[in-house]
């Protein structure tokens, strides 16, 4: 009896507003026409306990936390979300695609809230969280970024920013930087992508009538 090839884990990243939705529609489609068995996952909220995670980390109106204990809700949704979904999906030869992953942690909370890469590294070696086979970061300006999540937040009748896309553009040029350090850090994992051009035709449409 032959053993099941493990699937590739694989994760989009990014600033607000960088393109990871429209994006990872597209990538569904190709992989859906070459009958790639695959399943598509975010964090947070990729679990019941990740779902209710999300509404405490993202509303902007939530209570005020501490960066370390913002640090820590994050990886026990992504702990949680290993062991439950990604983890199992791999071994049954399934790849996975996952919105946001342990990148966002070290570009968000590690550069932008000032923790610092080597903190978050260790907590990640303590938890031993799975490394990505490979890590796509959608690079776009900041000003652009928030342009687009304002707009969409807008059709999709929703606040019109979450507590991250609230924080000023100091904050989100450091999360920039953040994800361009780690690129350079592991340039054979971490791909940073232009992200500034228009999505496609079909797309423009598609979210137009949205």
């Amino acid at each position: 009896m032959h053993s099941v090839k493990p699937g590739k884990f694989i994760t989009l990243e990014g600033v607000e507003g960088c393109g990871k939705s429209v994006q990872l529609r597209l990538l569904e489609e190709e992989l859906r026409g070459r009958n790639v068995a695959f399943i598509t996952t975010q964090q947070p909220g990729g679990t019941l306990f990740g779902r209710e995670l999300r509404q405490i980390l993202l509303h902007k109106d939530g209570a005020k936390r501490e960066p370390v204990a913002e640090l820590l809700l994050y990886l026990a949704d992504r702990y949680q979300h290993l062991k439950e979904v990604i983890e199992p999906a791999l071994v049954r030869g399934l790849h996975v695609i996952c919105d946001r992953y342990h990148d966002a942690t070290l570009a968000y909370q590690g550069h932008a809230r000032g923790i610092g890469f080597k903190t978050v590294d260790q907590l990640a070696e303590i938890l031993q969280l799975r490394v990505p086979h490979l890590t796509l970061v959608l690079d776009v300006e900041v000003e652009v970024g928030l342009k687009r999540a304002c707009e969409r937040n807008q059709r999709e009748h929703k606040e019109t920013w979450g507590r991250f896309e609230a924080e000023d553009l100091e904050f989100h040029r450091k999360v920039r930087e953040g994800y361009r350090l780690l690129a350079e850090r592991e340039p054979d994992r971490v791909l940073l992508l232009d992200a500034s051009g228009p999505p496609p035709r079909g797309v423009q449409k598609n979210l137009k009538s949205a």
